[in-house]
């Protein structure tokens, strides 16, 4: 349980590298999961994980309202339900279906601070002194909400899932080992695609 509770916490700051603070890259898969895979103390996996990511959610764009899965979310997830004891074939899908829900979430409140944001605004048009103090509130809170999502949606899936282990049968454990393993095909394979339209 420590393995997950750090893991969730790395990655709630990992996050913040997104768009809110930082952005020196370490929310990007290829990074995040190696870090993560550290605490889980399997740092290998974690570079799978990472690579995985990457090539799943490469050809995503933040287009328009569209806010694209969250990479560093995917490797938290993966990388604390596997430090669960959760076979890394199932934990991935857990952590690809959570950074799905977590961008619905995040474009549910990005809608929804605009009123707190030009309520700052006007304070610190007031006292310039009050900035620091803004942005470090709001990373803070930033950083609340997505240690909060990773927390719940870990032990939402985590400790109920361990129980269920031992009850799935074999051709489920092959199935999901042959789609995790199909993933970087996948990832590839959007690529191609995506290369053949722009040389057209």
């Amino acid at each position: 349980m420590t393995a997950f509770l750090g893991i969730c916490l790395l990655g709630a700051l990992l996050e913040l590298d997104t768009t809110y603070a930082f952005q020196l890259t370490f929310s990007r898969g290829i990074i995040a999961g190696p870090l993560l895979g550290l605490l889980a103390g399997d740092v290998l996996t974690g570079l799978q994980v990472g690579v995985f990511t990457e090539l799943l959610f490469i050809d995503i764009n933040p287009l328009g309202g569209m806010l694209p899965p969250s990479a560093a979310v995917c490797c938290t997830l993966s990388m604390a339900l596997y430090a669960l004891n959760i076979p890394i074939y199932f934990a991935f899908f857990f952590g690809v279906i959570g950074s799905i829900l977590f961008s619905v979430c995040e474009i549910f409140v990005r809608k929804r601070r605009g009123n707190w944001i030009v309520h700052e605004e006007q304070k610190i048009h007031q006292r310039p002194s009050r900035m620091n103090q803004t942005v470090i509130r709001a990373l803070g809170m930033s950083f609340a909400g997505n240690l909060l999502f990773v927390l719940i949606v870990g032990l939402a899936i985590g400790p109920s899932f361990v129980k269920l282990l031992a009850h799935l049968p074999e051709q489920l454990q092959l199935a999901g080992r042959f789609a995790y393993m199909a993933v970087p095909w996948i990832g590839l394979a959007t690529l191609i695609s995506a290369f053949r339209l722009k040389t057209r």
